[in-house]
C-alpha cells in the first residue's frame, strides 16, 4: 500500500514539476519571440503560459501586448482586465495597455478611464499624461489636455515630441482665442440687432400714433358743419 502511495505522489509531483517546467518553457519562448518582434509565432506560447498560470502577470502583459499587435483588441482588453486586479507594480501599465486598446477602437471615454486608472496609481506615469491628453482631444475637451500636454512635458522636458506637442497647445489656445472673438462678434451682432429692432419698433409707433392724431383732428373738423332743419322742396 505505502508502495502504491509513493508511486502515486511520485506521479502527481511528477506532473506539477513537468506542468511548471513546461509552463516556464512557454513563457521563455514566447518572450523570445515577443522580442523578435513575432507576434502570431509568439502567441500560442504566451496563450498556454498564460493559461497554465493564472498569476504570470508578464505573461499576461506580453499576451495583451501580442493582441494588441494583430488587431485582436477585444482579446487584448479580456486578457488585460484579467489581470488587472492582480497586476501589483504592474498596474500601472496594465491600465496604460487598456486605456491604449480602448483608444485604438475608437472609445475615448473608456480610454481616458483607464490612463487616468495608472495616472491615480503612479502619478510620475508621464505617458499616460501624454495619451489621456489624446483621448481628451478627441472628446473636445481641450483645456483638460492642455493640462496633460503640459503635465508631460514638465516630466519629459527632452521628449522629442516637444515641438510638436507645443505646437498643438499653440494651436488649440489660438482655437480658444478664435472662439472668444467671435463670441464677442455674435454678441455685438445680436445688441446691434436688438437695438435696431427697438429703434424700428419706436419708428413704427411714432408713426402709428401720428396717423392717431391726424384722425383726431379730421373728426373735430366735423364739429364746425352746420345742421340743416329746413325743408327742400324741389320746385
Amino acid at each position: 500500500m505505502n508502495s502504491v502511495k509513493t508511486v502515486v505522489l511520485s506521479l502527481l509531483l511528477f506532473s506539477v514539476c513537468f506542468q511548471a517546467a513546461w509552463s516556464q518553457t512557454s513563457f521563455a519562448k514566447g518572450e523570445e519571440l515577443f522580442m523578435q518582434n513575432k507576434p502570431q509565432e509568439a502567441l500560442p506560447f504566451l496563450e498556454s503560459a498564460a493559461a497554465e498560470d493564472p498569476a504570470h502577470v508578464q505573461a499576461f502583459i506580453y499576451l495583451g501586448i501580442v493582441y494588441q499587435q494583430l488587431n485582436r483588441l477585444d482579446n487584448a482588453i479580456e486578457v488585460y482586465n484579467r489581470i488587472l486586479p492582480r497586476g501589483g507594480n504592474q498596474t500601472s501599465r496594465i491600465a496604460f495597455n487598456l486605456g491604449n486598446a480602448f483608444f485604438t477602437k475608437g472609445d475615448s471615454a473608456m480610454a481616458r478611464r483607464y490612463y487616468t486608472q495608472a495616472i491615480d496609481f503612479d502619478p510620475s506615469y508621464a505617458s499616460a499624461y501624454l495619451n489621456r491628453a489624446n483621448s481628451l482631444v478627441k472628446s473636445g475637451e481641450l483645456r483638460d489636455a492642455i493640462a496633460d500636454y503640459e503635465a508631460f512635458l514638465s516630466m519629459e522636458p527632452l521628449s522629442p515630441k516637444r515641438n510638436e506637442i507645443n505646437r498643438l497647445i499653440a494651436f488649440i489656445r489660438e482655437e480658444f482665442a478664435s472662439a472668444e472673438r467671435r463670441r464677442i462678434m455674435e454678441e455685438e451682432a445680436a445688441r446691434e440687432e436688438q437695438e435696431r429692432r427697438r429703434r424700428l419698433l419706436e419708428e413704427v409707433s411714432g408713426s402709428l400714433h401720428a396717423a392717431a392724431e391726424d384722425a383726431r383732428g379730421l373728426s373735430a373738423g366735423t364739429e364746425d358743419v352746420q345742421d340743416f332743419d329746413g325743408e327742400f322742396e324741389l320746385e
